[in-house]
């Protein structure tokens, strides 16, 4: 009797929607492993963040992007720029929303992905489903399919990982039959690098309110590896003012010091062996106007 052979399907599957619904933290769940930054304020992402999930049947890509909105900096439209080439790049496209948002997306969504319905899979998921019940959920869910222009509508809860399953399924059901676009022992194809100046910045928003996470950026100058001992790690904190780096530092550098401490555990965490990591502030003012230093960070597209 001839065996059935089962055909490998590979692609390509960009997130996106507005900020803070919650599209990293899918990412993270969907993985299983933290790669992409989480806090709870909106523009986290800068750039699309590459994440491979590899099965027996199929790998899939996912691409994490920057929340849709409209650009207030040169930054802002790099950061738009970096959703949009995912958009471009994806077989099939996750249009996150949450239960709080109801039945209206954005129009920075709206008018980016709609038209692509017509041309790729384009999956709505409603996200933070844990916080509805089911008389409010049922509305929205058939308000959304009355309009028929999403392949599928899938509910989801992320935080608490309900229904991811049916995520996978999906994708994978629409999926072109294709060989593995990447090793399959490996979840991303950044430099660790990259990660380390992704946890520094989560920090920085996790600690910092109104504009100051905002004005900041992180660059690795120096990651040397040791056969013995500990990595070391040297990078600066980017801030746009005087005032700012005073804030960032904080009384007696206590402010810097807890930064560093908590990014060192999550940086150590990731990379699986301790690092020692110094940190300074440095002043770049305007820097998200600045087009040399945008793409000196690696936020030009």
């Amino acid at each position: 009797m001839e065996e059935i052979k089962i055909k490998y399907k590979a692609g390509y599957v960009a997130i996106v929607g507005e900020p803070n619904v919650g599209k990293s933290t899918l990412l993270n769940a969907l993985l299983d492993q933290k790669i992409s930054i989480v806090t709870n304020k909106p523009q986290t992402t800068r750039q699309r963040v590459l994440g491979i999930l590899s099965r027996e049947d199929a790998q899939i890509i996912f691409l994490d992007t920057p929340g849709l909105l409209k650009p207030k900096y040169l930054l802002h439209k790099e950061m738009l720029k970096h959703a949009e080439s995912a958009l471009a790049d994806a077989d099939i496209i996750l249009v996150m929303t949450d239960v709080a948002r109801k039945t209206e997306l954005p129009e920075e969504v709206s008018m980016r992905v709609l038209p692509l319905c017509k041309t790729k899979p384009v999956f709505l998921v409603i996200n933070k489903v844990d916080k509805a019940n089911k008389v409010e959920l049922l509305p929205i869910i058939q308000t959304f399919a009355q309009e028929r222009q999403f392949k599928e509508i899938v509910p989801i809860s992320a935080l608490k990982r309900d229904n991811l399953d049916a995520i996978l399924k999906t994708i994978i059901q629409y999926l072109p039959e294709h060989e593995a676009f990447y090793p399959k022992d490996i979840v991303s194809e950044y430099p660790e690098r990259f990660f380390v100046a992704e946890f520094i910045r989560e920090k920085l928003f996790e600690k910092f309110r109104e504009e100051i996470p905002y004005s900041t950026a992180v660059e690795i100058r120096e990651f040397k590896e040791r056969e013995k001992g500990k990595t070391l790690i040297n990078a600066d904190i980017l801030v746009e003012r005087d005032s700012q780096k005073g804030i960032v530092i904080g009384k007696k550098g206590e402010a810097l010091k807890e930064i560093g401490t908590e990014a060192r555990r999550e940086i150590e965490n990731f990379l699986q062996h301790e690092v020692f990591l110094e940190l300074h502030v440095k002043v770049r003012e305007k820097w998200r106007e600045n087009e040399a230093i945008i793409r000196q960070l690696g936020y030009h597209s």
